[in-house]
């Protein structure tokens, strides 16, 4: 096998793992985008590419990308992997966003077992997210840019999924919305790879206080 089939063999696995038939449940999750429509702060087209922004760049879209990068290149230390797992665990402000991160997490890794590999006995319970995608990326081969920005996609598609759905928006705003965020999420990709765990930190209050108050919404569509 060539190493560009190597190369492809990789990509083909990060496309089948991040696309929305991979059952991590992320359809069931709003990155509190429900309770910004009913409040107003995101009720349009411009609102919702403007709330993804924000959290892409100073929420936890990047703190997810950093964890995402350093999961893969501790994949090989089962003791680096395990600090950056607790560390994951313990970022999240409120309960829904723990909730978020570790049942896609945990379900992810239970989806990725169709592709045994012995990283997957290393990774314990309740795993954010990122940081699994993150290890089993790398422990298959997959290029940590290419798994970075890949997941980024894909958190950003969901966000924009749950605004169509709950706005509503027409696909057609949805797709305008998708291409509007591309160049944000390859300079989110870019900027995260030379950033350290300590850089870690959010400045997306109003997204943090979506997810707290979703906790209490009367009427629900969505879990986060």
């Amino acid at each position: 096998m060539t190493e560009a089939s190597l190369s492809d063999d990789g990509f083909l696995k990060l496309l089948t793992w991040l696309s929305p038939a991979f059952p991590t449940g992320g359809f069931a999750y709003s990155h509190g985008i429900e309770w910004a429509v009913e409040t107003g702060d995101a009720k349009s087209t411009a609102g919702i590419v403007g709330w993804i922004v924000d959290i892409l760049e100073q929420g936890s879209g990047r703190t997810d990308a950093i964890l995402l990068r350093h999961a893969h290149r501790a994949a090989g230390d089962a003791a680096a992997l395990a600090e950056i797992a607790d560390l994951a665990a313990a970022l999240p402000g409120c309960r829904e966003r723990l909730l978020e991160t570790t049942a896609q997490g945990n379900a992810f890794l239970a989806a990725a077992r169709a592709w045994p590999h012995p990283i997957l006995q290393r990774l314990g319970d309740d795993i954010a997210y990122p940081v699994a995608v993150g290890a089993v990326a790398a422990a298959h081969g997959i290029a940590e840019d290419r798994a970075t920005l890949g997941f980024l996609h894909t958190f950003a598609a969901n966000m924009v999924s749950s605004a169509v759905r709950i706005i509503p928006l027409g696909q057609q705003a949805g797709l305008r919305i998708l291409a509007a965020l591309e160049p944000v999420l390859v300079a989110v990709c870019d900027e995260s790879r030379d950033l350290t765990l300590d850089d870690i930190g959010s400045s997306a209050i109003r997204a943090d206080l979506a997810a707290m108050h979703h906790e209490t919404q009367y009427t629900r569509l969505f879990r986060t």
